[in-house]
C-alpha cells in the first residue's frame, strides 16, 4: 500500500493517516522499552504478533458488545482503526499484586486480590504517568463523571472476559493497561476501546508454573521474550505458520 503521511509515533506503534475518513492506520513496531523509555531495546516479531493479538481480542471484545476502534487488519504489521480522540488516562487493572503495586504498597507479588483493581494513570511520559484519582480527571476535565463511569463498567466488563478467555489457555491474566478514545458523531462523543492489547500492555503468567509471558521478561532480563510471545499467540490461535515466523521481523510493508 502507499504509505501516508505519519501523524504521530510513540514507543511501540506509528499512526498513519487513514486510507478512509474518519481513520487512521496503526503501524506495530519489534521496538520495546521499559521504566519509562530509560530501556530500549528490540523483540524481534513483536510488532507482527502484537498486531494479530490485538486483532483477536478487539474482535472478540465487539463481539460482546464493547466498541472499539478497530476496523480490520491490513497486513502483517498494520491495521485500519477509526480516528479517535484519546482521553488522557492509562485505565489499570489488577487481579494480582506484581509490578508497581507490589513496589509501591510493600506487597509480595503474587498475591491474588479479592476483588479487580481499577487504577487511573495521567498519560504523560515526561512526568512518568502519574497516578491521579477519579476526582484529578474530573476536576481538571479529562473526562465527565458519566464518561469515567462507563470507563470503568467497560474496563470491568473487558476484565471479566478476558479472564476468563485466558483461564481457558492457561493463562492468569495478572494486570493489564487500557485506553480510551471519543469517536465523534456530529455534536455526539462515542466512548471506545483504542490502542491494543497485547503482552506489551499486560501481565500474563503460565496457569500452573506461573512462568512470565509478556514484557516483564524484556524489563527484568529474563530472557526468552520473542519465544514468550510467540506462546502467547499460539495459545491464541493466531500465530502464522512457521514458514512465516522466519519472516516476523521484516517491515513487509516497504
Amino acid at each position: 500500500m502507499s504509505r501516508k503521511q505519519p501523524i504521530y509515533e510513540g514507543k511501540a506503534k506509528v499512526l498513519y493517516e487513514g486510507t478512509e475518513p474518519g481513520t487512521i492506520i496503526q503501524y506495530f513496531k519489534d521496538d520495546a522499552t521499559a521504566f519509562n523509555a530509560q530501556k530500549r531495546g528490540t523483540i524481534a516479531g513483536k510488532g507482527v504478533l502484537n498486531n494479530m493479538i490485538t486483532e483477536f481480542v478487539m474482535t472478540r471484545l465487539a463481539e460482546i458488545g464493547i466498541p472499539t476502534h478497530f476496523i480490520r487488519r491490513i497486513n502483517m504489521r498494520e491495521q485500519l482503526c477509526k480516528k479517535c480522540e484519546i482521553v488522557p488516562i492509562e485505565v489499570v487493572v489488577r487481579n494480582i499484586v506484581a509490578g508497581s503495586m507490589a513496589k509501591r504498597l510493600g506487597l509480595e507479588e503474587g498475591e491474588r486480590l479479592p476483588r479487580p483493581i481499577v487504577e487511573f494513570y495521567y498519560k504523560d511520559d515526561a512526568l512518568g504517568d502519574p497516578l491521579v484519582s477519579d476526582e484529578h480527571i474530573l476536576a481538571l476535565g479529562w473526562a465527565t463523571a458519566d464518561e469515567l463511569e462507563e470507563i470503568v463498567g467497560m474496563t470491568l466488563r473487558v476484565n471479566d472476559y478476558l479472564c476468563g478467555l485466558m483461564r481457558g489457555i492457561g493463562i492468569k491474566l495478572v494486570d493489564f493497561k487500557l485506553e480510551f478514545g471519543r469517536v465523534w458523531e456530529g455534536d455526539f462523543p462515542q466512548l471506545v476501546l483504542a490502542d491494543e492489547f497485547s503482552p506489551d500492555n499486560c501481565r500474563l503468567w503460565d496457569a500452573v508454573t506461573n512462568e512470565k509471558m509478556d514484557k516483564d521478561r524484556f524489563r527484568r532480563d529474563l530472557g526468552g521474550v520473542e519465544e514468550a510471545y510467540q506462546e502467547v499467540a499460539r495459545r491464541l490461535g493466531v500465530l502464522p505458520e512457521s514458514a512465516e515466523i522466519e519472516s516476523l521481523n521484516k517491515d513487509v510493508t516497504k
